[in-house]
């Protein structure tokens, strides 16, 4: 009896410990980003491209120096002599082993500056790498603050539906109430009922919605889907200051200032100035076969039939050599013509990266404008939506109005609700877009 009371109080105790689930890990934007930063697969692969390019850099400075190889071979001979000996013939075979081992050394003197174009082109090519990884991580980072700010945009638009569920359940016990005395008629409640079933599938909708937006933003930072998550932040808020707005507008009012900015901070900018860069390097390097080149060599080499005596014969020598294409069939010509119409083309993408930039920044600009005065407006929108429904819900609660006047009060301060939220969450998110477009984003 004891042991079968002590294995049902263990089993109890089990089956509490396997029903109790692991607390939420609390996710803020900081956090998220670190993730998306160390886990994104764009962000790595741009980071395999710096180390790529990095080691080009360091082939350009090689070309400044010797190279250096070895070898080494082994033969054999065999010959073989038919001659008569008294009345027969002798057939001996001699045979030779020959070694040889070579070491050589070669330094390129001169060589009509392909070499130093060729570390131009490299250093500029891991600059541009540079920038490019640096714009990439920028994008990420956009992309998690607006995957973020719509899981917390999602998450109040959840909150509103609830809230308003149980206002519309409480005016639906009331009014049931009073149809039971009999001062309120039977449609009434069904109106009601209706409401309220409306009301329950809008919360599970934006439930659904909410959720998925979290799912997506535990995909972009790389995280486990099978984790659970609480997104929360306390420096990120929907109660925006007079004061904020205010210094918002006076803050992004000279465009040609702010456009300067860009260009001097966007990394793609950049990224495209060191392409030009690159690509004169390109032209240089085509132009070198014009030269002459001029290269010093030196070898020493060991050799003899015998390996045990492989050192006694010695050989050593240098010298220096001066090679000249003078003609190639117009090849050289035809590498130097499409260097210079890739060098434009590097020009014109310069060219058209500083329009996007501009074009970027105009149009944050005027989405930040817009952002600003929709919040204005949406908080006006709501004082007044919020006056409004207390007053249709004292007419009704004194007769003096209908069902209907109170369910359109009730839903016009829903849709302010959800536009305030919505408003904020936009005038957040375009500050950071503004960021982006800028080249300020931090991360």
């Amino acid at each position: 009896m004891k042991q079968l009371f002590f294995s049902i109080l263990f089993l109890t105790f089990a089956s509490t410990l396997l029903g109790q689930t692991a607390p939420p890990k609390k996710l803020t934007l900081q956090q998220s980003v670190d993730f998306a930063l160390s886990r994104n697969v764009s962000v790595s692969q741009a980071q395999n491209n710096v180390g790529a390019a990095q080691s080009g850099v360091l082939a350009g400075y090689g070309g400044y120096l010797p190279t250096l190889s070895a070898s080494g071979y082994w033969s054999r001979q065999q010959t073989t002599e038919a001659f008569f000996s008294g009345v027969t013939f002798v057939h001996p075979t001699t045979t030779t082993n020959y070694f040889n081992t070579t070491v050589n050394a070669n330094w390129t003197i001169f060589n009509g500056f392909s070499r130093e174009a060729a570390l131009k082109k490299a250093n500029a090519g891991a600059r541009s790498t540079d920038e490019i990884f640096a714009r990439t991580k920028q994008q990420i980072v956009n992309l998690v603050q607006a995957d973020y700010l719509t899981v917390l945009r999602n998450e109040q638009l959840v909150k509103v539906s609830e809230e308003n569920l149980k206002r519309d359940q409480r005016e639906l016990e009331r009014i049931t109430e009073s149809q039971k005395v009999g001062t309120l008629a039977i449609a009434d409640v069904y109106n009601q009922q209706s409401v309220v079933s409306a009301d329950e599938l809008s919360l599970l909708q934006g439930q659904n919605t909410y959720d998925e937006s979290k799912a997506d933003l535990i995909a972009l930072i790389g995280l486990d889907q099978s984790d659970t998550y609480e997104v929360a932040d306390g420096s990120i808020s929907q109660n925006i200051s007079q004061s904020e707005l205010d210094d918002t507008a006076s803050t992004y009012q000279n465009m040609g200032q702010i456009r300067k900015t860009a260009i001097a901070n966007r990394p793609d900018y950049q990224s495209a100035m060191e392409l030009v860069t690159s690509a004169r390097a390109d032209e240089t390097s085509a132009l070198s076969r014009y030269y002459p080149g001029v290269s010093a060599g030196a070898s020493y080499a060991l050799n003899n039939t015998e390996i045990s005596n492989l050192t006694q014969n010695k050989g050593l020598s240098w010298g220096l050599n001066l090679s000249w294409t003078l003609f190639d069939g117009f090849l050289t010509n035809q590498n130097v013509q499409t260097a210079k119409v890739e060098q434009m083309n590097a020009e014109l993408n310069v060219l058209q990266t500083e329009r996007n930039v501009s074009v970027d920044v105009k149009k944050a600009l005027l989405n930040l404008e817009s952002g600003r005065k929709q919040y204005t407006a949406s908080i006006k929108s709501l004082q007044s939506a919020t006056q409004n429904q207390k007053v249709a819900e004292e007419r009704y609660n004194l007769g003096a109005g209908t069902l209907v006047d109170l369910l359109t009060a009730n839903a016009g301060l829903v849709n302010a609700e959800a536009s305030k939220i919505n408003a904020a969450f936009n005038y957040i998110m375009s500050k950071m877009n503004l960021d982006l477009a800028i080249g300020n984003l931090s991360y």
